[in-house]
């Protein structure tokens, strides 16, 4: 009678144990090329430049801002005029002229201009000497010498009261037109004057 025997399976082909794949050696790191002395020094300057460079930027944006200058005033509120003296021209005459000085003065460090000089009165008209527009210094003042003319003497009162000048000025921050009232001495000074050039006193 034949047996078969009944025992482990052996695997095909060679069974020995696979050998790891070799591996490759790595290259060892070289050391780093050493900088010269004077590339050094490069380099130190350089860094020193970025780094002066950027503390002033940072200085520059983190500074205080100063303040705005302050605007300047108004120039009627910087600029006065003062009556120094009065005289009649050609009294009698179909064209007599009243001669009176002013000086205008200037409080502050601003230049002001004087652009014109006027007066109420219909019958009156006015010049100056120097003519306007006129400068006046910040801190100084100028005399300005003014001629009325009399062009009808029925439209100039005998007594004029409390008389003023209209003024035109302008500085940086405006242009205005003022009224100056120039004192006592002016408007006696204005009536008898008036009186002398029309005749008033001998009516």
């Amino acid at each position: 009678m034949a047996m078969s025997g009944i025992g482990p399976v052996e695997p095909d082909g060679d069974t020995r144990p696979l050998e790891p794949p070799p591996t490759t050696p790595r290259p060892a790191h070289a050391p780093p090329p050493r900088l010269s002395h004077r590339q050094r020094a490069a380099a130190a300057t350089a860094f020193v430049a970025v780094a002066v460079l950027v503390t002033g930027t940072l200085l520059h944006l983190t500074r205080p801002r100063p303040e705005p200058p302050p605007e300047p005033r108004f120039p009627s509120q910087t600029t006065s005029f003062r009556y120094l003296y009065m005289q009649v021209r050609g009294a009698g005459t179909t064209s007599p002229e009243i001669e009176f000085t002013i000086q205008a003065l200037t409080e502050s460090d601003a230049p002001v201009t004087v652009l014109d000089i006027s007066q109420p009165y219909a019958g009156l008209s006015l010049t100056s000497t120097p003519a306007t527009p006129l400068r006046v210094k910040g801190g100084a003042s100028r005399k300005i010498t003014v001629t009325v003319r009399v062009a009808e003497c029925g439209k100039v009162p005998r007594n004029a009261g409390l008389p003023f000048l209209d003024v035109t000025l302008r500085n940086t921050r405006a242009k205005e037109a003022h009224s100056y009232i120039l004192g006592a001495r002016y408007a006696r000074d204005l009536s008898t004057a008036l009186e002398v050039a029309c005749g008033y006193e001998k009516r």
